[in-house]
Order: C-alpha cells, then sequence, then structure tokens
C-alpha cells in the first residue's frame, strides 16, 4: 500500500529572518565583496577608453585616432582576453578560483603601470592587451567563486549583481574622466593619466586580501578535500555550527553526488565536453546565443562609440557627451541591480522575454529618430534620441546584464562550468572585437540605416528566447545543472541529499531542537523553527526560500525509498 513519507529538502535548514542576523552568512557576503569587485574592475577597464576619447587632450596627445586605429584602441583589451581566455578554466580547476584571481590581478597591475607610462599609440595598445589578458583570468574565476560560494537563498540575486556591478565601475570611468577634465581645465596630460590610476586601486585589493577569503567548497570536494569544504559550509553557511549540521550534510551530499556523476561521464573533460552529451549541446546553443546577443543587440553603439552616437544627432560639445555617458552609467547601474533583486521572484526566462521585447520596440523607435534627424534634420527628432537610448538600455539591463553571467554559470554542471564560461567569453570577445571594428566603418559608410541591421537582429533574439530559454528559479546550483538531462538526475540529487540530511537529523539528539513536544513525524515542519544565537523564534515567511517547497511523493514500499521532488519541477519552455 502507497505510503505517504516525509522528506527533508535544503528549505528545512535555511536560515529564515533578515541574512545580517546571521554570523556565518554575514562575513560570507562581506568576503564575496572582494571576488565582486572583479565586475567593476571590468566595468572600470572596458569604459575607461570610451571616456578618454571625449577628452580633447587624450585624442591631441595620440594624434586624433581615427577609423582603424581607433578600433584597435577600443578592442585592444579584448584581444588581450581572448588570447588568454582559453587556458583560464585550467587555471581556476587546477589552482583553484582564487590563485587564478590573484594571478590575473597581478597582470592587470603590469598593464595599468604601462598604460600610465605610455607616450605612443602603440604602447597605450601594448598596454590595453596586457591588462585584457589578466582581467580575463580574473573574470574566469571570480564569478565561480560567487556562484560556489554563496548561500543557498542568495545565490540568484548575488551572482546577478556581478554583472550589474560593472556599471558601478563604468560610472566610475565615466565619471573620473568628466571630474579630471573639469579640474584641469581640458589641457593637461593628466585629464587622461589620473583616470588611469583609479585602475590600480581594486587589483591591489585583490592581490593583498585573496588569500583571507574561502576556496570554493566544490573546487575543494572535486580534489578530494571534503573536511575542508565541509569546515567551510560549517562555519558560513550554518552559521559556524556543527559539519553535521542538516544543512551542511544535504549540500555536501548533492555536491559529492554531482561530480560523481559527472565523471562517470566523462573520466576526463576537455573543450569537447561540452559538446559530448544533447544535454551539453542544448546548453551550449543557448549561452552561445545569449552570449552573441548581448553584443550584437545595438548595445555596442553606445557602449564604444557614444562619441560617434551622439554626434550623430547634433550633440556636439565635451561636457554635454561627457555628463550624458555619465548619467547613463549611473541610470544602467540602478536598473541592473534593481533587476538582479527580482530574479528570484519574477524569474530568468520572464526577465529575458520583457528585456528583448523591450530592446526591439526602443530600438525600432530609436532607429526612426536617427533618420528623421539625419534625412530631415528635425531637431525634435534629435531630443528624442537621448531618451530613447535610456529606454533602450532599462530592456537591456534586465537580462543581458543581471543575467548574462549568473544564467550561464547555473545551467553548467560543475566539471565543464569554467570551460563553458570560458566558451561564453570568448564568443563575447569575438562578438565585441567584431562590433568595434565594424562599427565605425558601418556608422561612416550606412549613416543611420546601419541601425536597421540590429533591428532584424532583434527580432530574431526575440525568436530564440521564447523558444529556448528555460526557467531556472527555485532550485539548488547541481539541480538546476541537471535540468538539461531530464528528470532522472534532479530526482536523484534530491533523494541522495534528503537521505542524508534525513539521516543526520535521525542521529541527532532531541536535545537539539529544544522542543521536547516534537516527535519524529513532526519534524517535517522543523523549517518554521529555528534557533539564531540560542534564542528560539518562529517564521512562517516563505520569501526568503524563493519557492523552495518541500513536497511529499507517495511511493509503494518501504519508507526508505520514499522521494522528494525536485523544489521547483515547472519550468518554462
Amino acid at each position: 500500500m502507497p505510503t505517504r513519507v516525509p522528506e527533508w529538502t535544503i528549505v528545512d535548514f535555511i536560515h529564515r529572518g533578515p541574512w545580517w542576523t546571521n554570523r556565518g552568512i554575514l562575513l560570507l557576503n562581506i568576503c564575496l565583496i572582494l571576488p565582486l569587485l572583479t565586475s567593476i574592475i571590468n566595468g572600470l577597464d572596458s569604459s575607461l577608453v570610451n571616456g578618454l576619447q571625449i577628452s580633447p587632450d587624450w585624442q591631441e596627445f595620440f594624434g586624433h585616432p581615427q577609423g582603424k586605429n581607433l578600433g584597435l584602441i577600443n578592442c585592444a583589451q579584448n584581444i588581450g582576453g581572448l588570447v588568454g581566455m582559453p587556458f583560464t578554466p585550467f587555471a581556476s580547476d587546477i589552482l583553484g578560483r582564487r590563485a587564478a584571481l590573484f594571478m590575473g590581478s597581478l597582470i592587470m597591475l603590469a598593464g595599468v603601470a604601462m598604460q600610465f607610462a605610455s607616450t605612443t599609440v602603440k604602447m597605450f595598445i601594448a598596454s590595453r592587451v596586457l591588462i585584457g589578458f589578466g582581467l580575463t583570468f580574473c573574470i574566469s574565476a571570480a564569478p565561480l567563486l560567487l556562484l560556489e560560494l554563496s548561500y543557498p537563498t542568495q545565490r540568484g540575486k548575488i551572482t546577478s549583481m556581478y554583472n550589474s556591478s560593472w556599471y558601478l565601475g563604468s560610472v566610475i570611468a565615466a565619471w573620473a574622466c568628466f571630474a579630471s577634465y573639469d579640474r584641469q581645465g581640458g589641457n593637461s596630460q593628466w585629464t587622461w593619466r589620473i583616470p588611469t590610476l583609479v585602475q590600480a586601486a581594486a587589483p591591489i585589493a585583490q592581490v593583498c586580501l585573496i588569500w583571507f577569503i574561502p576556496e570554493s567548497p566544490r573546487y575543494l570536494v572535486s580534489k578530494g578535500m571534503e573536511s575542508k569544504a565541509s569546515r567551510i559550509l560549517a562555519k558560513y553557511h550554518a552559521n559556524g555550527g556543527s559539519e553535521q549540521d542538516p544543512l551542511v550534510v544535504f549540500e555536501l551530499a548533492q555536491i559529492r553526488h554531482a561530480i560523481r556523476a559527472e565523471q562517470e561521464v566523462n573520466k576526463s573533460t576537455s573543450y569537447m565536453s561540452l559538446f559530448s552529451t544533447p544535454g551539453n549541446r542544448r546548453r551550449m546553443m543557448i549561452i552561445f546565443a545569449i552570449a552573441i546577443f548581448s553584443q550584437w543587440s545595438g548595445n555596442g553603439l553606445v557602449s564604444y562609440y557614444i562619441n560617434l552616437v551622439l554626434e550623430g544627432v547634433g550633440v556636439t560639445s565635451t561636457e554635454t557627451k561627457a555628463a550624458i555617458n555619465g548619467s547613463l552609467q549611473v541610470f544602467n547601474l540602478i536598473v541592473s541591480l534593481a533587476a538582479s533583486s527580482l530574479v528570484d521572484w519574477v524569474g530568468r526566462r520572464t526577465l529575458f522575454l520583457v528585456s528583448n521585447t523591450g530592446m526591439l520596440i526602443a530600438f525600432g523607435l530609436w532607429t526612426v529618430t536617427e533618420a528623421l534627424f539625419n534625412a530631415l534634420q528635425k531637431p525634435a527628432a534629435a531630443k528624442a534620441t537621448i531618451p530613447l537610448i535610456f529606454v533602450f538600455y532599462f530592456f537591456y539591463d534586465i537580462a543581458y546584464t543581471s543575467l548574462l553571467v549568473s544564467y550561464t554559470l547555473e545551467i553548467l554542471p560543475y566539471k565543464v562550468r569554467a570551460k563553458g564560461f570560458a566558451v561564453m567569453h570568448i564568443t563575447i570577445y569575438l562578438t565585441t572585437i567584431f562590433n568595434q571594428l565594424a562599427n565605425p566603418v558601418a556608422i561612416g559608410a550606412m549613416g543611420w540605416w546601419y541601425y536597421i541591421v540590429y533591428c532584424g537582429l532583434l527580432v530574431g533574439e526575440l525568436i530564440f528566447v521564447i523558444v529556448f530559454v528555460v526557467e531556472t528559479k527555485g532550485r539548488t546550483l547541481e539541480e538546476t545543472a541537471t535540468i538539461f538531462d531530464g528528470e532522472e538526475p534532479a530526482q536523484d540529487l534530491v533523494n541522495m541529499a534528503g537521505e542524508a540530511a534525513t539521516m543526520s537529523m535521525i542521529s541527532r539528539p532531541m536535545a537539539t531542537y529544544q522542543d521536547p513536544e516534537l516527535s519524529i513525524p513532526e519534524l517535517a515542519r522543523f523549517d518554521s523553527r529555528h534557533i539564531n544565537d540560542g534564542l528560539e523564534y518562529k517564521q512562517d515567511d516563505e520569501s526568503e526560500v524563493y519557492e523552495m517547497k518541500m513536497t511529499f511523493k507517495e511511493k509503494p514500499g518501504s519508507p526508505s525509498t520514499g522521494v522528494s521532488g525536485s523544489m521547483s519541477s515547472n519550468f518554462g519552455r
């Protein structure tokens, strides 16, 4: 006769209430600031040249670079990144996430020193290549560390905040250029050398502090150091509790089971492993697509050539262009951070759909205003173009800033996560380099007609998102990665971890729960009773578990065969 069996899931053991009241999570989030700086560094380094182009002194010093020379200056950093990216997964997987981040920061500091001392265009380009080479190790390792260390209920928000923080670096770059120009009156080399010095601050912090934060538990388990991983999870996820804490046992069981299952499929991993199974091929199709969409949606026109775009609608004042550029970056930062807070509430698929639909409409209107100004010289069209740029970026930031990195990492299993992430970055580098070389030439030759090309691309992107992008909210990291391999692997993960946690709970003394009235069957409601710093409190608010639900399934036979369902079995198709 079917038996109704209660099962433990991760929702039963997570912390409720404000996260800052849990010392372990508070310390963990402070530690995560350091890898989070990488995205700020990326935004600052990537946006600096865009801001410097507005400075008459930079233009004068380097001889007013145009055409191919300007394109080479803009894409030099990406060339360095493209050279280094194939090697970054091996650094992260063999040496560890922290070691790769340390190595990349050192290389970046050497590049910043060379850029500060640049006296020729060639030296400036070489420094940008070196910065890009070092940065690529950092942007490969830092998101992995964030994803694999974050507390379960905060993983989606924190990893989404990572890419969103890119705009904080962009804001710093834009306003540093604006402030130095304003201060020096536009007549000194320091108008571009001062912003260059700002680039060194965050890499110095990472070099000095990286060894004071924990390593990824998943990396440690993959190297056979389960005891170290268990101690890290106990300290930061279980508020300094025992290594036998049910949350620690649950997470470690899922990590161990997922890594062993992947090793059975792939005895050794290489880049070819990304395409060795139907599930992996489907993952990579989506990753290739969203990486290309992130650069070929029209955003590249403003990201690297805002000077040309603004002059195209009659804005010629240096101060006005700098102010618009700086304001746009602040706007992007606010929107992307707001979107990051919605990922576990609205869902990833919904954000992609809203983003692509909005970009198509906004860019279509932007194209019309650009055409009216250039063809008919209507001042009203020029005035309308500026707010439309902001509207376009509002929709772009909703998904392609907040989700590009987090969604890619979520859907990749551990053994190929670093390599798949590297492929995403290589795709972005290639599409960005193409943009940086082709856009100035195409704008010069075609004018506003070039915008129609992007309108066509945006239509195709929306169709792809509707058909192929799936929902991932409400799952642990290991369960999310199994979506593409069918429900059975996800069920195995939940079952394995649930049984481990159940055994841990049963083996612990009843006094641990400080409630003698609870019987073993009633422990299934343990998720509403928690102990924080020795004080018991009850809270039924489920908002912090983002649709994670404990479920019961009817299974025939022994109670030991009961399997808890996946934390969110329905995902968008």
